[in-house]
């Protein structure tokens, strides 16, 4: 083997440029003559001094030699990858039927295992983006063949190995071997394609969820007669002052010390994203409302044709003018009273709409009243769990509160202690603020002493409250549906707060390390992809009874992988088989379920 040079000349600028092909010498009927066996490309920037030193490298791979001579590192490095694209290209793809006995005298201390790349995960999530036409939808907005290899690998990579771009190009070209299902090359993948994959995907984020939004509701008959609407923010890392979103604010997830960016995200009642936005991490929740709910009906349908879905809240989100919005749009809504007073009425019979049938404990009781200043219906609910959390949380105030007290009043006897009336009085202020989840339930005495106007001694008892741990109250305008079926609505809220704990702790989407607002946007919009794959993949799974979480499934299907196996024949020649290892019973579990052959990838075989 060698490398030739070889020039030519461009038709339209007449400019010279060089290709680089790797030849071998053969004999034939007419003589010997050179065969072409890899075009090098005109990249190729290797000194000409080491182009024998690559040829006879490449050679020894693909022969099983044993080389004696030590190539430096970027000539061995070239020579495998070289290797590796000749037995790809000389390969044929043994099919199912073509399994007859191939029986042949190898030298078994020979057999080697080599590039072992991982399939599982990988065979999964690309049968779902198929199934779910991302692909084909991508191709239809544009983006050619390496444009759609690096889109769809960035994907897959947000669901098997969350990281950064340059993580995700390490995981594409040395990990996995997602390129040989696609029938592509992340060999020749560069860092800087990884890079604008956000940027393109962004560009087409309305068309990408209204494809997605149409694919999913046709492939699992699903409707949208409940809509499900949530909020979370997500923080930076850095200051985020390069992104006019990046704001502080109150982090859900307790870092208030960095900038935040907010997302906004509809769910149908089966757990589907439909809609998404990215607003600033100080927004006003309930003042996001309009924009997300408006647009949900399509624009297909008329405004008398169309059944409005029912819009589930949280009572950060259900204000009395979003409330009032709704109303005017004809749209129904179940939503969380925002009222501070929770007492259940007299008169409310209240009936078990959660228990356990084993033990028969009651878990959740509810109870429907009739509002006639709003005409709706309010449902009362006592949790027996969310009396136990509150009332565990109200002890551990009041004894914090009680401490404090218990200072101040030390304080009064003490030499450099606030005796001063007003300081005293001004004190016990500031501690009902601190404290004022419980402050409120004491009646607090500072006594005074009219001589020498300071406080001489400070009391406190509890008042005497209604008790209202555990108890909500939910809102709803739908008068043709139960307090079971109510509360059970509510319940699908749990779907949303599952999405966004999917998507921050398994596809990566906290913390954020982009700076630049277009980027940040990106990675997030690339995250909600990978969670509507994600969501499939899970949904189907349950319908077959498999309520594996993602991280579980992805932790199962890692073990298979693919591998190379060479051997040398007794006539010199050398065998290379690429296949995937034989399913485990962990995987044909999922592999059933989603109903998909236990073999991912094609066999190869090379004889050379």
């Amino acid at each position: 083997m060698f490398i030739r040079r070889i020039p030519h000349k461009n038709k339209k600028t007449r400019k010279e440029y060089h290709t680089y092909k790797l030849v071998d010498s053969v004999r034939t009927e007419r003589g010997p003559r050179q065969r072409e066996i890899l075009n090098l490309g005109v990249d190729f920037d290797l000194p000409k001094e080491q182009w024998k030193d690559l040829a006879n490298c490449i050679e020894a791979h693909i022969t099983g030699q044993k080389s004696l001579i030590d190539y430096p590192k970027e000539v061995r490095i070239l020579a495998r990858r070289y290797a590796k694209k000749i037995i790809r290209k000389q390969a044929c793809v043994v099919a199912e039927e073509d399994l007859a006995p191939d029986y042949a005298t190898v030298d078994v201390n020979s057999v080697e295992n080599e590039e072992a790349r991982t399939v599982g995960a990988e065979y999964v999530v690309y049968e779902t983006i198929k199934e779910l036409k991302i692909d084909q939808k991508l191709s239809e907005l544009g983006l050619n063949r390496p444009q759609l290899a690096a889109t769809l690998g960035v994907i897959a990579g947000r669901m098997i190995v969350p990281g950064s771009e340059r993580a995700t190009h390490h995981w594409l070209q040395n990990i996995t071997a997602l390129d040989e299902l696609m029938g592509v090359d992340f060999s020749i993948l560069s860092l800087d394609r990884i890079y604008k994959v956000s940027d393109r995907l962004l560009k087409y984020k309305n068309a990408l969820e209204e494809h997605l939004r149409r694919t999913e509701g046709q492939l699992f008959s699903l409707d949208e007669k409940i809509i499900l609407y949530d909020l979370t923010n997500t923080f930076f890392e850095g200051s985020g002052k390069y992104n006019p979103k990046a704001r502080y604010a109150r982090s859900k997830e307790k870092r208030s010390d960095c900038p935040l960016v907010t997302l906004g995200l509809v769910l149908d009642m089966h757990g589907f994203p439909k809609k998404s936005r990215i607003f600033e991490g100080n927004v006003s929740e309930p003042k996001t409302m309009e924009t997300m709910i408006q647009g949900l009906s399509g624009a297909e349908h008329s405004e008398d044709s169309f059944v409005k879905p029912t819009i589930v809240m949280d009572a950060g989100i259900s204000t009395e003018k979003n409330i009032q919005w709704l109303k005017d749009k004809h749209y129904p809504y179940i939503v969380v009273s925002r009222k501070k007073k929770k007492e259940i009425p007299p008169d409310v019979d209240m009936i078990t709409v959660k228990a356990d049938d084993k033990t028969n404990t009651v878990f959740v009781q509810a109870g429907l009243a009739e509002n006639r200043e709003t005409d709706e219906l309010e449902l009362y609910c006592h949790s027996i769990d969310k009396e136990k959390k509150e009332e565990s949380i109200k002890t551990k105030f009041q004894q914090r509160f009680e401490t404090e007290l218990l200072k101040a009043r030390d304080a009064l006897h003490l030499r450099n202690g606030t005796k001063r009336y007003d300081k005293v009085i001004e004190r016990m202020g500031r501690l009902k603020e601190k404290f004022k989840l419980v402050s409120h339930t004491y009646k607090v005495i500072v006594e005074k002493d009219t001589e020498t106007d300071k406080a001489k001694n400070i009391t406190w008892s509890l008042k005497k409250t209604e008790k209202t741990s555990g108890v909500y109250c939910l809102r709803t305008s739908r008068k043709d549906i139960n307090e079971q079926r109510i509360w059970d609505i509510y319940t699908m809220l749990t779907d949303i707060e599952d999405a966004f704990r999917c998507m921050k702790s398994e596809l990566g989407l906290r913390p954020i390390y982009h700076q630049k607002e277009p980027r940040c946007d990106g990675h997030i919009f690339i995250t909600l992809l990978a969670y509507h794959l994600l969501h499939t993949i899970r949904f189907k799974l349950r319908q077959r009874g498999v309520r594996f979480c993602w991280t579980t499934i992805r932790n199962q299907l890692s073990t298979q992988v693919r591998v190379t196996t060479t051997m040398k024949r007794k006539d010199g020649k050398v065998i290379h088989i690429r296949k995937s290892s034989k399913a485990e019973p962990s995987h044909q579990v999922i592999y059933d379920a989603l109903n998909l052959p236990c073999q991912p990838g094609r066999k190869l075989k090379t004889i050379l």
